[in-house]
């Protein structure tokens, strides 16, 4: 059987991954979206500050951008695990982690990151519950309440001040992080509380829901909510192997280097969202993902130009 080759291969059927297949659809190009079905945002019980859809699920915003790509003749999406790319373009070969080989023109990877939660016992029960990783995104249901913020690191001084905005009964945990002086005393300022007691783990009630945080000397501290700052973790071993351009983000971690509009340093292979940039919210990925689908459109465009041109002159 003859092996279809795709205009272009969308490794993540996230925010990103969909908004871009709409736009490729759009351009009646044929669009294969591989969906692991496992987006970033999958614990949390509504998505806030995305305008027309706030506090409402991530997972129905995706359900509904699946359905709305049924009208494309061009575009499928199915479940499938990208472990490897060869060749350039215009003929990659994709692996899949079930042995599969898919080929395309283009590939653009949108297939998000890993949250890599601070090793403290009861944290990881309580993600998307609980504790949190965004003010923007979920700082305004803790408003007037009593927050948490569990500092790995000095840069989570910055979320403190931001939560700070929003309830005057926040209090950083240093957990072994070194606060500068200017940073402890800017907390202070605002009413800000420290606590330099190493945290053994968070606790919750009998219905699992949060507690509040218990010290190493058994000291429990009531909490309504947890802000924290995971280590992120892109989920591009596809542009690894390529030899995509990477740099160091100063959220940590090294994150693939685009333009604009999603291009890498590969030629022909695009990347968009959270697997770019840790900070990508859902109207961001879904921006860069159609952005970066118009752009490679724009790319075969031109690519069948210049076939078109050496055909005539043969």
């Amino acid at each position: 059987m003859q092996q279809t080759t795709w205009d272009v291969i969308i490794i993540g059927g996230g925010s990103a991954g969909l908004s871009a297949a709409l736009m490729l659809g759009r351009s009646r190009r044929r669009v294969l979206v591989l969906d692991e079905g496992l987006p970033r945002n999958r614990f949390a019980g509504h998505m806030h500050g995305v305008l027309g859809r706030d506090h409402t699920s991530p997972l129905a915003l995706l359900a509904d951008g699946r359905a709305e790509l049924e009208r494309y003749d061009g575009v499928e999406v199915q479940p499938g695990i990208a472990v490897a790319a060869h060749g350039a373009a215009p003929a990659f070969t994709l692996e899949l982690a079930d042995g599969e080989h898919l080929q395309a023109r283009r590939l653009l990877v949108a297939s998000g990151l890993r949250d890599a939660l601070p090793a403290v016992p009861g944290l990881t029960e309580q993600w998307g519950r609980g504790a949190f990783v965004c003010p923007y995104c979920d700082g305004w249901e803790a408003r007037d309440r009593r927050i948490a913020v569990l500092a790995t690191s000095a840069a989570q001084v910055h979320q403190a001040q931001l939560m700070r905005q929003l309830s005057d009964r926040v209090t950083v945990f240093a957990h072994g992080a070194e606060l500068p002086d200017e940073a402890r005393a800017g907390l202070l300022a605002r009413g800000i509380g420290v606590e330099d007691r190493p945290v053994a783990a968070v606790v919750a009630d009998e219905r699992g829901a949060l507690r509040g945080i218990r010290l190493d000397d058994g000291t429990e501290i009531a909490s309504d909510a947890i802000f924290v700052g995971p280590a992120p973790e892109p989920n591009d071993p596809v542009l690894r192997e390529l030899g995509a351009e990477r740099t160091a983000h100063p959220m940590g971690g090294e994150f693939v280097v685009v333009d604009a509009m999603g291009r890498t340093s590969v030629p022909g292979v695009w990347a968009a969202g959270n697997v770019t940039d840790p900070r990508s919210s859902v109207p961001f990925a879904m921006a860069a993902g159609s952005m970066a689908g118009a752009a490679i459109n724009a790319d075969l465009v031109e690519e069948e130009v210049r076939a078109a041109l050496a055909a005539s002159a043969a």
